[in-house]
């Protein structure tokens, strides 16, 4: 079993020993070495991915993203080119950390362009809300990420869809079941009941003579009384009564009946009894 390098005492360390560490790691490629630079420069991997932490990755595995953003920088990174590694490695690790959020935390698929301005945006608002005191407006986070008015409107829509949540995805119900989040949605609608009263109603309705369908209509749809009725048809309430009594007749009669498919002739029967 390889026991992993220890890395020195913290305090033991020289504000430089990192940079020798990685020039005597490019000549020798001393795999130790590797090792103990990285080590030497993990507290910087651990701030990135405290500036991409927004409470719904865990925090331990962003760190771990960054530690392996680190390693590549270690591996990739060349003191020949005169630049701090710290410039470098910060770029590195903030990319591999964007990838992370891009392929693990996206509900939805959006562009990279998208997905990578909605982080930038995200940190930019935690960043000045914490100076301004308030919610910054879309111009600040505009000018703080260099993007344009539309493209920061864009990346906040976008937060928005990485927080949609699977219907499949269990539900976490207390009662212990194993429901689904799709099994949560909605409820039985009693007014689909009256879907197949409408489509048997409504034909035999249409078939009355016009003054027993609106005698019908005030009064089981605008629920006035007979007296009320009287008034706006124009006859005597006693008159209305047996409008109602003639319209609820011939609708239990013809209900009752075998009724024609469309396109098919009324039977004999029918026809006898619309008369």
């Amino acid at each position: 079993m390889t026991v992993p390098p220890v890395a020195p005492p913290r305090t033991a360390s020289r504000p430089d020993d990192g940079e020798a560490l990685l020039r005597r790691y490019h000549e020798t490629k001393d795999p130790r070495l590797r090792e103990l630079a990285a080590v030497e420069y993990m507290p910087l991997a651990r701030r990135l991915a405290r500036r991409f932490h927004r409470g719904r990755e865990p925090l331990e595995d962003l760190e771990q993203v960054a530690y392996l953003g680190l390693v590549k920088a270690v591996e990739r990174y060349d003191p020949a080119f005169g630049a701090r590694f710290s410039s470098f490695a910060i770029p590195t690790i903030s990319g591999e950390l964007r990838r992370h959020f891009r392929d693990t935390t996206w509900r939805l698929h959006l562009p990279r362009g998208v997905q990578e301005a909605a982080l930038d945006v995200a940190r930019a608002s935690d960043e000045l809300a914490g100076t301004l005191g308030r919610a910054p407006t879309v111009g600040e986070l505009a000018e703080a990420t260099g993007l344009d008015v539309e493209e920061v409107t864009e990346a906040l829509h976008a937060r928005d869809v990485q927080e949609v949540a699977s219907l499949d995805q269990p539900c976490g119900a207390d009662d212990g079941s194993e429901r689904t989040v799709a099994e949560t949605v909605g409820a039985a609608d009693d007014r689909y009941d009256l879907v197949d009263h409408l489509a048997t109603v409504g034909p035999l309705v249409a078939a009355l003579p016009e003054r027993e369908r609106r005698v019908l209509f005030l009064r089981f749809a605008r629920d006035l009384t007979q007296t009320e009725i009287a008034e706006q048809v124009g006859c005597s309430q006693m008159q209305v009564s047996r409008l109602l009594r003639r319209a609820i007749a011939r609708l239990s009669q013809v209900s009752d009946e075998p009724q024609p498919l469309p396109g098919e002739a009324p039977t004999r029967r029918s026809r006898a009894r619309r008369r």
